[in-house]
């Protein structure tokens, strides 16, 4: 294996990981795919090479605190160096993880699904003995946490009462709302077990995964069960059981092509032993012709397909020992070739998910948003069912990462992302178009509908608190829109969205233009 593929290998798996391309990162995944080809470096062995140098005492802390990079070692020896008393030392850490598991203990009984579970999540790494990389990857989630907070779904209940975000117990104190009746309450558990029902049969019952839109679903009225009575949701829940459907359809059909596809390759070997057996029988002669002719056959059964094995197998083992001798003598052809195969089909896998999903922002990427604007065409000159299209630009986003350094970019671009799958309907596609630059299709929304949400977004994104390091970063977002019924082609549509998001920022930014 050459150095290149070694390269390519490291930071496919970071992207895997989820990780960021740091030096560190990159040294880490480097040396792991080196040594997982064989590949002896001298860097990936030079903790090891330094280490030996050093007493006992020291080798054994190095491998306790998983020391693997010399940067990490470097740290390690200047802590050590700086110790007045390595027990003051310790006894301050184990002092510090006991006083950060209760804050989180504090967290996990505050009344917010996310931050709970989170908070348990990060009491499981404390307990764990959790090497550097993990703990890096849940303080990133607790940033993307209070970076994408929102708690002006408090505002709702203005109309009962006063409220206060820094006080929960005192806003529930003072709102005035009468019990609900005896009825009202059985209704509600009513709707709570029909929407558990619901929801169980929304899982699919053959594919392996569940569709994103089919989780959020699920999400939304396992939180809201009373949403059942809305004549709206209907037809979304009617959309989610066919999406169900079709996912199990195309699992068996899976299933279906991959064992026509063995039944093609056993057919033709079988086929060419039998021509060179001297002595085949008459039923043998009979499976040949069979086989020969499977392919003709459009029936796509299983239990067909079973029926048809066991007799070949049975009519092998009874009249051909000539199988048995060549099979051993392709064994080891068969077990590499097995091998490829399952690699393969990881990699196209892998291959289908990066080709449509942005890594960074987990949104759709240009060549997805592509392929869904030729599906909105196509219905468009077909049934006339029109869309709008939504262009959104960070206003200043290049002063961010001159200010804050491009992990900050990143983190923006992440959170702004949520925001926009929030505010979006399921019916809606939202996605990257590339640097800081967002689009939305809209299904059966004109201009004014497509200005509506525009706005939505644009206030959500100017009152979040997009946080990064302590600090708070002002975040800002233009908008263009237009929709298809007011032009003579895909291109024109979009194009016009563009121009009226470089008008939104001419004006000013922060604002969202279309035609009045």
């Amino acid at each position: 294996m050459t150095i290149q593929s070694i390269i390519k290998k490291a930071v496919k798996r970071l992207e895997l990981e989820g990780k960021l391309l740091t030096p560190d990162f990159y040294a880490e995944a480097f040396c792991k795919e080196a040594q997982k080809a064989g590949m002896q470096s001298e860097d990936c062995n030079q903790v090891d090479k330094f280490s030996k140098t050093l007493n006992k005492d020291i080798q054994k802390e190095l491998t306790k605190y998983r020391i693997k990079t010399i940067s990490e070692l470097a740290r390690f020896l200047i802590s050590k160096l700086n110790r007045t008393n390595s027990t003051i030392c310790t006894e301050l850490l184990e002092s510090q993880t006991a006083f950060t598991k209760r804050i989180l203990q504090v967290v996990e009984v505050l009344h917010n699904a996310e931050a709970t579970e989170l908070a348990k999540q990060s009491i499981k790494l404390l307990n764990s003995n959790s090497n550097k990389s993990e703990l890096e990857q849940f303080r990133q989630y607790w940033i993307n946490f209070i970076t994408t907070y929102d708690d002006t779904f408090l505002n709702k209940l203005k109309t009962f009462g006063s409220v206060d975000s820094n006080n929960l117990r005192k806003t529930i104190d003072s709102l005035n709302i009468s019990l609900a009746s005896t009825d009202s309450k059985n209704g509600t558990e009513e709707l709570s077990r029909i929407a558990s029902l619901l929801v169980s049969s929304f899982v699919p019952s053959i594919a392996s995964s569940v569709n994103d839109k089919i989780a959020t679903l699920s999400e939304k009225i396992k939180n809201n069960p009373s949403l059942l009575d809305s004549v709206s949701i209907e037809s979304e829940i009617r959309s989610i059981i066919l999406l169900r459907i079709a996912l199990d359809k195309e699992s068996v059909q899976e299933m279906l092509e991959s064992l026509d596809g063995v039944l093609d390759k056993l057919s033709l070997r079988l086929i060419e032993m039998i021509e060179r057996s001297d002595d085949s029988t008459l039923e043998i002669q009979k499976i040949k012709s069979e086989l020969a002719t499977y392919n003709e056959d459009t029936s796509h059964d299983f239990k067909v397909a079973h029926k048809k094995l066991l007799i070949i197998a049975t009519a092998l083992e009874e009249n051909t020992q000539l199988l048995t001798k060549d099979l051993k003598d392709h064994s080891t052809e068969i077990t590499v070739l097995s091998k490829k195969i399952r690699k393969l089909e990881r990699e196209l896998e892998k291959a289908k998910i990066a080709s449509k999903e942005d890594f960074l922002t987990k949104l759709y990427n240009k060549r997805a948003l592509d392929e869904f604007m030729n599906v909105k065409e196509a219905e468009f000159e077909r049934y006339g069912h029109n869309f709008s299209v939504v262009m959104f630009d960070l206003d200043h986003f290049k002063d961010v990462n001159d200010t804050y350094g491009h992990d900050a970019g990143d983190a923006v671009l992440g959170a702004f992302a949520k925001i926009l799958k929030k505010e979006a309907r399921s019916v809606d596609v939202v996605g990257r178009f590339g640097g800081e630059e967002f689009m939305a299709l809209l299904s059966e929304t004109d201009t004014k509908g497509g200005a509506i949400f525009a706005e939505k977004v644009r206030a959500h994104v100017q009152k979040a608190r997009f946080m990064y390091k302590g600090e708070r970063i002002e975040v800002t977002v233009s908008c263009g829109v237009s929709e298809r019924k007011l032009h003579t082609s895909l291109v024109s549509v979009v194009n016009s969205a563009d121009e009226y998001l470089y008008k939104a920022k001419k004006d000013g930014r922060n604002q969202v233009a279309y035609k009045k």
